[in-house]
C-alpha cells in the first residue's frame, strides 16, 4: 500500500483520540432516559425512519435513548476515541464503528444521520467535507444539534485553543446543498428546562432530491 497518499489526521482528531477524549468520556455522565423526550419529538416530525447513524456517539447515551423509544430501530454509532468506543461496543443492539467521521465509509445509507455536540470540535477547514459526508450517507433526514453562532467563532475550551468552534452549521449545510434540503423543524434546548442538554440549537433537515 502506498503510505504517501494516506490521509493525515487533524489536530482535533488526535486530541479527541487521546487523554482529553478519555477524560471527557469519564466525566460525560448522561442518563439516556433524560434525552428520550427530545428524540421522541424528532421522530414525530419524521416518517419511515428505521436505520439511524450517530456521528460522534461517545458511549452511546443518545442511541440508547433512541432504542428506548422503539426496538425496531437499526442503530449505528461512530466514535474515534478508543475508551468511548469500548463502552459503545458493549451495547448489544447497535453497530459500533471505531473510526473518525472523516474516515467513516459505510456500505449503506441511513434514514437519519445526526450529530450532537460534535461538529463544534471539528476544524473549520474540514467542515465542508463533513457536510458532504453527512449528506451522502443520509437517505432522507439529517439532524444537527450543536452550539449556534450566526458567524464562525472560536471559543477557548477548557484552556485549549482550536478545539471548539461555533457557527451556523445548519445554515451553511443548507447553502452548500441549496435547493436539495427542506428545513423540517428547529429549536433550542435550553439547559434551564432541559438539563440533559447544554444550550444547543437543533435543526432537522430532509433531502428533497
Amino acid at each position: 500500500m502506498n503510505e504517501v497518499n494516506r490521509r493525515q489526521k487533524t489536530e482535533q482528531e488526535s486530541f479527541w483520540e487521546g487523554s482529553f477524549g478519555n477524560e471527557y468520556t469519564t466525566r460525560n455522565q448522561i442518563l439516556p432516559r433524560e434525552r428520550q423526550s427530545f428524540f421522541s419529538h424528532i421522530f414525530k416530525k419524521t416518517y419511515g425512519v428505521i436505520s439511524i447513524c450517530e456521528l460522534g456517539a461517545n458511549k452511546g447515551h443518545n442511541l440508547q435513548a433512541i432504542a428506548n423509544i422503539s426496538p425496531n430501530f437499526k442503530l449505528t454509532g461512530v466514535e474515534l476515541n478508543e475508551k468511548a468506543f469500548a463502552e459503545l461496543d458493549k451495547i448489544p443492539y447497535l453497530k459500533a464503528e471505531h473510526v473518525s467521521i472523516q474516515e467513516f465509509e459505510p456500505a449503506q445509507k441511513f434514514d437519519l444521520v445526526f450529530t450532537c455536540g460534535v461538529l463544534i470540535h471539528i476544524h473549520p477547514n474540514e467542515i465542508p467535507l463533513i457536510y458532504q459526508k453527512i449528506y451522502e450517507i443520509s437517505s432522507r433526514y439529517i439532524l444537527i444539534n450543536e452550539y449556534y453562532n450566526p458567524v464562525p467563532v472560536e471559543i477557548n475550551y477548557r484552556g485549549y485553543s482550536s478545539k471548539l468552534f461555533k457557527r451556523d452549521f445548519a445554515g451553511e449545510f443548507v447553502e452548500q446543498y441549496s435547493g436539495k434540503l427542506l428545513v423540517v423543524d428547529y429549536g433550542f434546548l435550553w439547559q434551564r428546562l432541559h438539563p440533559a442538554w447544554d444550550n444547543t440549537s437543533w435543526f432537522l433537515l430532509e433531502k428533497i432530491v
